[in-house]
């Protein structure tokens, strides 16, 4: 809960009324532009996790297609996949991609054309991941030996320039916007009542309203380019604008925008017929009424960020979304009533305990479903501790819980200035108060009615006073205002997380690719002892194979008698075969250089992994023997 510091009468002027709620804006101005700055493009929640060929890969002929596998599902289109060759021309067929998922298995392909030339070939890939963000990348590979490449690629990511910047704001804004609207209402219902009659609560509901619609619209605009182009032209292309209404993010959008109407009506007969119905009974009866009907439209505009988002996709998704919803719902309460006691506090003086310690429970339920669901959230979203120290996402949560320790360790001296608290105001203020002025006194009816304003804003400042005397009332104040300046840096943190990637997904897409393709170890060094049968027919082969790395490599092989002497054989052969991949056996001759030494230059391996050497070693004409041995390549 929050509040800012009361005079006592007589003293310094009651703040103007809108210094809290410039203090908050200014406050969340500040932790906002301070996220984005550090921010930079929404990072991929899908990951590019294996490629065949592989990034780097030399392979000996042209393959006949492109295949690229990732770490979650993803949406492709026409050029999501494009190869092009040294002069950046496309190699690729044009299609769109073919989808060779397996099972957990997430692959797309693209068919090339026949009779590709040696050299180098750039990949570059776009789409979008199943959590709404967009993600590219490039590598190359190469077809017979490496060569100089023109392509030019993008500097900038997907997702990122101005129009990432604007799009972050507005998911920023959405989120604040949604906190507002159904935290307001629900404070009015469940915890004040006759607060649907005080302007400034309408206010800050209606602008929550409005906040979170223009923030909806600005995104449906803006998602074409943010997913495409980068431009803000392309906000208003009519195509561009139906591709996304076809997509599980566009229809998720559409949807808020058609519960947002549904929500302007509930907010109409709120502050319309609720506030001005008198009857207890009909009352109570619609005060059930819109919180069945106010309960299942917060319920659905929650919904379409946990069906677009990261509750969506992942381990367990049919658990999560429902998760999902009951966190933003608990989060809307908690912070969005925390904003309307601070309101109702600096701005209606009419406020009374009651309905604080009303909030107070609500507050204490929002934090315990909060607790419970997002335990389960950073399980599935972490999974170890290692993610949780180690990522980007891990890291953001960290601070979200100390945060929240803090909220909470403020909010207990809330409870405590709340306990203390009273309706009571110093006697005889009311008494102090003239009568109205009306026309019969003898003053002109316009004059009256005039006079009667001024009077009205005299009396309400003059209770004001007497409210923030009251020493509970001013220490409340001072501790809701605290709590509110600490919301504001959570809910800040809290957005980001959700353009974050992962924990979970970070580790299993870095240890993917790094198993996929690890470093070079440098220079292979292998002996293996051999014995054909015949007579001579002992000794040791000695391999080196340097770099040791996928590509083009230098093969040299010594033969050692018994003796330690080099062993001149009348023929030996060399084999590399890649069993995992089904690759080989490829063969290699070298050539006799001297006397138990043979070597063979340019010996192109495929790719990295663990590769099969087999040696065959004749040292007559019915004396053979082939000898293997398994090592890490690349």
């Amino acid at each position: 809960m929050t509040t800012a510091t009361a005079p006592h009468p007589g003293t310094s002027p009651i703040p103007r009324p809108l210094t809290a709620a410039a203090l908050v804006a200014a406050l969340l101005s500040l932790v906002f532009g301070l996220l984005l700055a550090g921010a930079g493009p929404a990072s991929a929640h899908a990951a590019l996790t294996g490629s065949d060929p592989q990034d780097g890969a030399v392979v000996a002929t042209a393959p006949k297609e492109v295949t690229l596998t990732f770490s979650e599902a993803i949406a492709v289109g026409d050029g999501s996949i494009r190869v092009l060759d040294p002069s950046s021309k496309r190699v690729d067929t044009g299609a769109e991609p073919k989808d060779l998922s397996d099972g957990s298995t997430v692959r797309y392909g693209v068919d090339l054309h026949s009779g590709l030339p040696e050299g180098t070939y750039t990949v570059a890939w776009q789409a979008i991941s199943a959590d709404s963000h967009p993600i590219s990348g490039a590598f190359t590979f190469s077809i017979g030996a490496p060569s100089e490449t023109t392509v030019a690629l993008p500097s900038e990511e997907v997702g990122g320039g101005p129009v990432g910047v604007v799009y972050g704001i507005a998911r920023y804004v959405a989120y604040a916007g949604f906190v507002l609207l159904v935290g307001g209402a629900a404070f009015v219902l469940g915890c004040w009542p006759p607060g649907a009659s005080a302007r400034p609560i309408q206010r800050l509901v209606v602008r929550g309203w409005v906040t979170l619609t223009a923030a909806t619209l600005v995104m449906l605009l803006l998602r074409n380019p943010y997913t495409g182009s980068g431009k803000f032209a392309d906000a208003f292309d009519l195509d561009g604008l139906q591709g996304v209404l076809d997509t599980k993010p566009g229809a998720a959008l559409v949807s808020r925008l058609l519960l947002l109407g549904a929500a302007a009506l509930f907010i109409a007969v709120l502050f319309g017929t609720y506030a001005r119905r008198e009857d207890a009974v009909e009352k109570r009866d619609l005060t059930f009424g819109l919180a069945v009907g106010g309960g299942v439209v917060a319920a659905g505009i929650a919904a379409t960020w946990a069906m677009s988002e990261h509750a969506s996709t992942g381990i367990q998704a049919g658990i999560a979304m429902p998760v999902d919803v009951l966190h933003l719902l608990a989060v809307a309460a908690w912070l969005g009533g925390l904003a309307s006691l601070l309101v109702a506090l600096y701005r209606t003086p009419d406020i009374d305990s009651g309905a604080v310690r009303r909030f107070s429970r609500v507050a204490f339920g929002s934090v315990l479903v909060l607790a419970a669901t997002g335990i389960y959230q950073s399980w599935r979203q972490v999974g170890s501790w290692s993610a949780l120290t180690g990522t980007r996402y891990g890291q953001l949560l960290i601070i979200k819980v100390a945060l929240i320790a803090v909220l909470l360790a403020v909010a207990w001296f809330s409870r405590r200035w709340t306990g203390r608290l009273t309706d009571a105001a110093p006697g005889g203020a009311a008494e102090e108060a003239p009568g109205p002025v009306t026309a019969s006194d003898g003053v002109d009816p316009e004059r009256a009615a005039q006079l009667a304003r001024q009077q009205a804003v005299l009396t309400a400042t003059k209770k004001k006073r007497i409210r923030d005397a009251d020493p509970e009332r001013s220490g409340l104040r001072r501790s809701v205002l605290a709590e509110a300046a600490i919301a504001v840096v959570l809910l800040a943190v809290t957005t980001v997380l959700t353009s974050t990637e992962p924990g979970r997904t970070e580790e299993e897409a870095l240890g993917a690719s790094t198993a996929a393709a690890a470093p070079a170890a440098g220079p292979v060094n292998l002996s293996m002892p051999f014995d054909t049968g015949g007579r001579n027919g002992k000794g040791t082969v000695r391999i080196d194979i340097d770099p040791g790395r996928s590509g083009a490599n230098e093969l040299h092989v010594w033969v050692d008698g018994t003796d330690g002497k080099p062993l001149d054989v009348p023929e030996l052969k060399v084999a590399l075969t890649l069993e995992a991949q089904e690759i080989g056996p490829l063969p290699v001759a070298p050539d006799r250089l001297a006397a138990g030494h043979w070597s063979a230059s340019n010996v192109q391996i495929p790719l990295a992994g663990e590769w099969k050497v087999d040696v065959t070693v004749r040292t007559s004409d019915i004396d053979q023997v082939t000898i293997d041995k398994n090592v890490k390549i690349g």
